[in-house]
């Protein structure tokens, strides 16, 4: 009996957004009296951390600290049209929308700084932390909370933006099927290394080494997050989880997430993660989706290490003890001399 190592490859490429019937997000922006930027969305932020880098989209446009800027994404009844969070397009769409609003709204800014420095509008630029400045005259300029200020109770204006982003209905052509389903399409790799004890059929995952041509990383931190989760998501799908069926019968199910198996702190591999950065033309800031894609190539990667290990070749998930133990029972048998 052993503990034997096994080294398995994956790939994948992910598209961005889906087809439908058009596939638009909306973005509206406003300044409040004080020089907050309110991003005002209907897309939801599910942890994958969304608000932060429609921030960070619009800070850039804007041209004025992170710290300016307040995502609101309400809800549905009240905030401009969003198709959805799914389908890894959050980014790529909602982004594009809302450097499209920010965009508009710094035109007026940068309208209303003219005014107030009296200067031409195209003499101006923001020096990112919050003052609007003549281009090579420095001491000449206003900052963002007096320049909303005098928007507001001077000039009566609005500093605000809207913005749509739509990737448009693609139907197929007839003769040859050629269709642009989607906006763009993001690539991966994972390597992973297992240990599989033949004995007990428990497999242990030791490493896994992503790589992830993503366009753009807008906020690199997050990747490497979304990366380790999905990968762990991956693992948990591979070696733990399952909804249907239960075997003798539905009730040997888990009741709770209690006894419903995932992977522990304990069963965390290291992991050692690259991102290779090749930026989408028609992305924001040239980023692409990277979401759902993170937990997909771990888990054919475990399922090729594994059979790397023992020659099991595994189908059909989780990879359980008892289906390793089982195929491990089928090789013995091919190989016993009694079947000749």
């Amino acid at each position: 009996m052993a503990k034997l190592r096994g080294r398995g490859y994956a790939s994948v490429n992910y598209p961005t957004g889906m087809n439908l019937g058009g596939d638009p997000s909306q973005a509206l922006i406003h300044a409040t009296t004080t020089g907050t930027f309110v991003v005002s969305l209907s897309s939801v932020d599910l942890g994958q951390g969304l608000k932060t880098v429609v921030a960070q989209c619009a800070a850039e446009t804007l041209g004025l600290p992170v710290e300016n800027i307040l995502v609101d994404t309400a809800d549905t009844d009240t905030g401009p049209h969003c198709m959805g969070t799914f389908a890894s397009r959050g980014t790529h769409r909602v982004g594009n929308a809302v450097i499209m609003a920010a965009a508009e709204a710094r035109e007026v800014m940068l309208a209303v700084a003219a005014e107030e420095l009296e200067v031409d509008a195209g003499d101006l630029e923001t020096d990112g932390t919050g003052f609007v400045q003549v281009t090579g005259a420095r001491e000449k300029r206003i900052h963002i909370t007096d320049l909303a200020l005098a928007a507001h109770f001077t000039h009566g204006r609005t500093i605000s933006g809207r913005g749509i982003f739509l990737k448009e209905k693609n139907d197929p052509v007839p003769e040859t099927g050629e269709m642009d389903p989607d906006s763009c399409q993001a690539h991966a790799c994972t390597v992973a290394v297992v240990e599989v004890d033949d004995e007990t059929g428990v497999v242990e995952v030791l490493r896994m080494h992503n790589a992830y041509e993503i366009g753009r990383a807008l906020n690199p931190a997050m990747v490497a997050q979304q990366v380790e989760g999905g990968a762990w998501m991956g693992m948990s799908h591979a070696l733990f989880e399952a909804t249907e069926p239960y075997y003798p019968a539905r009730d040997h199910g888990p009741t709770d997430f209690n006894e419903y198996l995932m992977p522990g702190a304990a069963d965390i591999p290291e992991y050692h993660n690259a991102i290779l950065e090749r930026p989408a033309g028609n992305g924001p800031f040239g980023a692409k989706g990277i979401g759902e894609m993170t937990a997909n190539a771990p888990i054919p990667a475990i399922a090729n290490a594994i059979f790397d290990a023992c020659g099991v070749r595994l189908d059909t998930m989780p990879f359980t003890p008892e289906r390793v133990l089982r195929g491990l029972d089928e090789l013995r048998a091919d190989r016993s001399p009694t079947k000749e």
